[in-house]
């Protein structure tokens, strides 16, 4: 009966442990990835605020070519919507163009809803490098005290990261062609 009390004890130090430090985490996060693409910023651009051409080139696309799409608003630039609803990889949500600063900067409003909720911004910057163009892609938002839990056993730079990085190889492929 004591080892059971004592395992009990320490299982709920455990507990508080993992809850104390995860406390701690920071309130918000950035993930971030770069890459110089030989075309010119307006050309990159007109791709990115162009939701009817993410299946070309965006990985999550390619996750799921059956995934179910809607497009609403604008047919590009600020306030063009597009709605997914895909596999357990894709997951289901909402894009939103809310700002747009041809050709250097885009800002979309990402609200997940499957397989969690969650809202973020997600950023291109688009900086001219003499004959290329740095083009950088972000998502940041705030860390909820269950993201802060769950990201001190998962790290969300591995998870989203490497797609990301997929993203925007396939994005340069597409712009420098032709």
């Amino acid at each position: 009966m004591r080892a059971l009390k004592v395992i009990g004890i320490l299982v709920a130090v455990l507990i508080a442990g993992v809850l104390v430090v995860a406390a701690m985490q920071p309130d918000t996060f950035r993930i971030e990835r770069s890459i110089a693409i030989k075309a010119p910023p307006e050309k990159v651009f007109a791709i990115l605020e162009d939701f009817d051409r993410g299946p070309e080139w965006s990985s999550y696309e390619k996750k799921d070519p059956a995934m179910k799409r809607s497009r609403s608003g604008p047919a590009k630039g600020k306030g063009a919507i597009y709605a997914f609803e895909g596999n357990k990889d894709v997951g289901a949500g909402r894009l939103e163009i809310t700002d747009a600063a041809p050709p250097n900067r885009l800002l979309i409003r990402l609200d997940m809803l499957k397989p969690f909720e969650a809202s973020n911004t997600i950023e291109y910057t688009l900086a001219s490098q003499g004959g290329a163009t740095q083009v950088t892609q972000a998502m940041f938002g705030p860390m909820p005290f269950i993201s802060k839990v769950m990201c001190l056993f998962f790290s969300m730079e591995k998870m989203v990261g490497p797609d990301f990085e997929a993203s925007l190889a396939g994005l340069k492929g597409l712009a420098e062609k032709g």
